[in-house]
């Protein structure tokens, strides 16, 4: 009795399997994606099951619900997907042409960061937790699609008011762009790196963003009132409000080094 033959392709084959339901794995952690595919399994395994055993009735129900497999996969699998797909775009440096090449006709002034500073300080100094998400380059629709559009006049009044603790929108990051408050209540890509446990959600949702993206993220701590700047995937922690300012105007006009993959 001979062996089935196992060629290089073969091992190539499982090699690049094992490496895309990796990457998969990665995308999906931290989510209920996980649970949903154990009952795809369930449901796949009980129709071959059904369908050996001739159940004629019960091999066409489960036939059916796996005929439309694909579509439900991309419904219910639509946020991973597209958190998936946009990582692995992002972290393709050699590409970095393309998003270059649709940022040129994009008109960016500097943001007056005055008003921003000043209600971070007084929130910092009342332990009120904040979120600003600060735009360059990369397209951040994905983010601002999620939250509660504004488009409104960065003033110190108004960002203390959107995270006043018992204010409908204080749950979640603002997004300015071009001088603009333009979205709150904002819901940013968690980070699935290793980062220290002091570290609270805030935290972990801006070095989510800025390790898919070049936004500039700052972070007032609820626990601590510590200012952060957070860009490239790094936070740089416990900045001197009074030396906030200028930190902020350096980090938006620093190049990010994006993290490799």
């Amino acid at each position: 009795m001979g062996f089935i033959p196992f060629t290089f392709i073969d091992l190539l084959d499982i090699l690049l399997v094992a490496g895309l339901l990796f990457i998969v794995y990665k995308a999906m952690r931290g989510t209920n994606a996980p649970y949903i595919m154990v009952g795809i399994v369930i449901i796949y395994f009980s129709w071959v099951i059904v369908k050996a055993l001739n159940m004629e009735l019960l091999s066409t129900i489960l036939g059916q619900i796996i005929s439309v497999g694909v579509i439900a996969l991309l419904v219910i699998f639509q946020p991973e997907l597209r958190r998936f797909l946009f990582t692995l775009g992002m972290r393709q440096k050699e590409l970095d042409f393309i998003t270059r090449f649709f940022s040129l006709n994009r008109k960016h002034g500097s943001t007056n960061t005055s008003p921003i500073v000043s209600a971070c300080m007084d929130m910092s100094e009342n332990r009120v937790g904040a979120l600003i998400v600060f735009r360059r380059k990369d397209d951040l629709q994905f983010v601002i699609e999620g939250g509660i559009a504004l488009d409104a006049n960065i003033t110190v009044s108004l960002i203390k008011n959107i995270f006043f603790k018992n204010a409908p929108l204080h749950d979640g990051a603002v997004v300015v762009d071009n001088n603009r408050i333009v979205a709150a209540k904002c819901i940013l890509p968690v980070t699935q790196s290793n980062v220290p446990k002091s570290y609270g959600t805030r935290h972990r949702a801006a070095i989510g963003l800025s390790e898919m993206t070049d936004a500039v993220v700052l972070v007032v701590s609820e626990e601590t009132g510590a200012i952060s700047i957070v860009k490239g995937g790094k936070v740089k922690s416990k900045i001197d409000p009074q030396k906030l300012n200028s930190a902020l105007k350096l980090a938006l006009e620093e190049q990010v080094e994006k993290p490799a993959n």
